[in-house]
């Protein structure tokens, strides 16, 4: 069973809500007061999603802008995730050391920051090094916001991670319809970015006295904890578990327009169909998680996971059509909604190493899935086909039930 005792130091509640009757210094608070902290952190997420999706909005024309090839322009957005492997090493132990809410603040902020900076590249490699800090602070940013969603969970009775997660997604939708908006007034892409910077501020300063100032118990005993020095095999597992399900999701953010338009020969505008009706259904899927835990449990809903996603992938290789095809990548999206929250809390309660390392170390790992995924898919596509590719990452599906089975952890 997955431990559901309090972590963490949350008496300074007892300070801000002295009226407040505190049950062993933990959980009973008034519930208007958890209620606006939960908002609070949800709109950090929803903030850190929005940057995101904000850059994304605009890559067509920052490419068109600076000129830049297919090929160019894949190599430059390399920059991102090399930032993001060379924060990964430090960023947990950064975290832990100055506490979660102070690199939460600064994180969102220099995350946000960075996109201006991209907004007045006028040369490849100004781009490069915008990208390089966009990928570098958005480290810091979610190890710190994600720990603060663990923080927050703490305080619940009830699941909430999902919502968190959920607010993240609900982002994506927000930031490119904001592109469109900014498209249609003619808007650069400075001016777009410096408009999304300061929604972002404005999250930030309504939002900063709701941001918990709890700590890890386990941080100043254990802060200069190493993984390799003496590794958390709970942790690896879970990090495994959640590599399957980010590189599952990965294929779908980069593969599934390609397979609409190659394999199931969509015409024109409904090429995006499989992409779109993915994202919807991980977004919904995560406001549902909580639920479906609460209910469920942890175990039942990652192994149901699992088998969803296999069944989506395999759907989409056995009926390549567009109507079945839209329901498989639907049911994939449902399935790769549950698994990051559900480990993130897991992993983040872990009793023996810090909040803010424990993250990172599953990070790390799960974040390889975004890494190796799509070239995995481009890779095997190319010596047989795309449909091929996709029959064997829905083995990743598969693992996930297998493993969750395994792990003590989930009981």
């Amino acid at each position: 069973m997955i431990s559901t005792m309090p972590l963490f130091d949350y008496s300074f509640l007892s300070k801000i809500l002295p009226k407040a009757k505190i049950k062993k210094g933990f959980k009973k608070t008034k519930k208007s007061y958890l209620n606006r902290v939960r908002w609070a952190t949800s709109l950090f997420f929803f903030g850190m999603g929005f940057c995101f999706s904000t850059w994304a909005s605009r890559i067509p024309d920052i490419k068109s802008t600076l000129q830049l090839s297919e090929a160019a322009l894949g190599t430059l957005l390399f920059a991102i995730p090399i930032g993001q492997l060379f924060a990964m090493p430090f960023s947990g132990k950064v975290v832990t050391k100055y506490g979660s809410r102070n690199i939460t603040f600064l994180g969102l902020f220099l995350y946000a920051a960075c996109l201006p900076l991209i907004g007045v590249s006028s040369e490849k490699w100004h781009l490069a090094v915008a990208l390089f800090l966009f990928g570098l602070f958005g480290n810091f940013c979610n190890i710190a916001v994600n720990t603060q969603g663990v923080y927050t969970q703490q305080l619940f009775d009830k699941p909430i991670m999902g919502s968190f997660h959920g607010s993240w997604s609900l982002a994506g939708f927000s930031g490119a319809l904001m592109g469109l908006v900014m498209l249609a007034f003619n808007m650069s892409p400075l001016q777009h970015f410096g408009f999304a910077l300061a929604i972002v501020i404005a999250i930030i300063l309504l939002n900063a006295k709701y941001i918990l100032k709890a700590k890890s118990k386990q941080g100043t005993e254990k802060s200069n904890y190493s993984f390799w020095k003496n590794p958390d095999k709970t942790l690896l597992w879970l990090g495994v578990i959640c590599f399957c399900g980010m590189a599952s999701e990965g294929i779908m953010f980069d593969w599934s327009g390609v397979y609409f338009k190659e394999i199931i020969k969509a015409p024109g505008a409904l090429v995006v169909l499989g992409y779109t009706t993915f994202m919807i259904s991980m977004a919904s899927g995560r406001f549902l998680s909580d639920f479906l835990v609460a209910k469920y449990g942890a175990k039942k809903v990652l192994i149901v996971s699992g088998l969803v996603i296999s069944s989506g992938l395999y759907m989409a290789v056995l009926l390549p059509y567009l109507i079945p095809c839209t329901i498989a990548f639907m049911l994939v999206g449902f399935g790769v909604s549950n698994v990051v929250p559900i480990i993130f809390n897991v992993a983040g309660n872990n009793e023996n190493v810090p909040t803010g390392i424990a993250l990172t170390i599953v990070t790390s790992i799960s974040f390889l899935g975004f890494l190796i995924g799509p070239p995995l898919i481009g890779f095997i596509a190319e010596l047989t086909s795309l449909k091929y590719s996709f029959a064997i990452i829905g083995v990743f599906g598969v693992l996930i039930s297998l493993l969750v089975t395994r792990l003590k952890i989930f009981k």
